[in-house]
């Protein structure tokens, strides 16, 4: 018999699968705990119909992560800090100040966890790396200056 997978179940597949189990098993473990439901052709309209969702979903968020990242390509952002001797600062720059002042700055909103930042503790300038997506990111220069 072919069943959708509501679930993942291990051996037999992951959800939103059509699989073919064992009659018994499907009827009698499967489909009374939820796991699976029948492959029958409501079901599997259904299913197209959601994946086709999904995959609309997923090329709306690839084309907004382009978009920003050409917004973001090229822009310098400009931080000051307090420092000691030798120009080290006291703390680190972290992805929060950079997304803070991406906010103040130029209006755009980027979440702290995407930007990677090694340990910022200098002043000079750096370029720190923004992952929108997997597989797009852009660069971003980061000037970091003394109060």
């Amino acid at each position: 018999m072919k069943v959708i997978l509501l679930k993942n179940v291990k051996a037999l597949g992951k959800e939103g699968e059509v699989v073919k189990a064992s009659d018994g098993y499907a009827r009698n473990y499967l489909i009374p705990k939820g796991l699976a439901e029948e492959a029958n052709n409501t079901n599997l309209h259904i299913l197209n119909n959601k994946k086709e969702a999904e995959r609309k979903q997923k090329l709306s968020e690839i084309e907004t992560a382009q978009k920003l990242a050409e917004n973001l390509k090229g822009k310098e952002i400009k931080l000051t800090v307090k420092s000691g001797e030798n120009g080290r600062l006291f703390g680190s720059i972290t992805g929060k100040d950079i997304s803070d002042e991406l906010k103040k700055k130029f209006n755009i909103n980027v979440d702290k966890k995407k930007i990677a930042v090694n340990n910022i503790r200098q002043l000079g300038v750096y370029y720190v790396e923004i992952k929108l997506y997997p597989e797009i990111s852009t660069k971003i220069k980061v000037v970091i200056g003394e109060e």
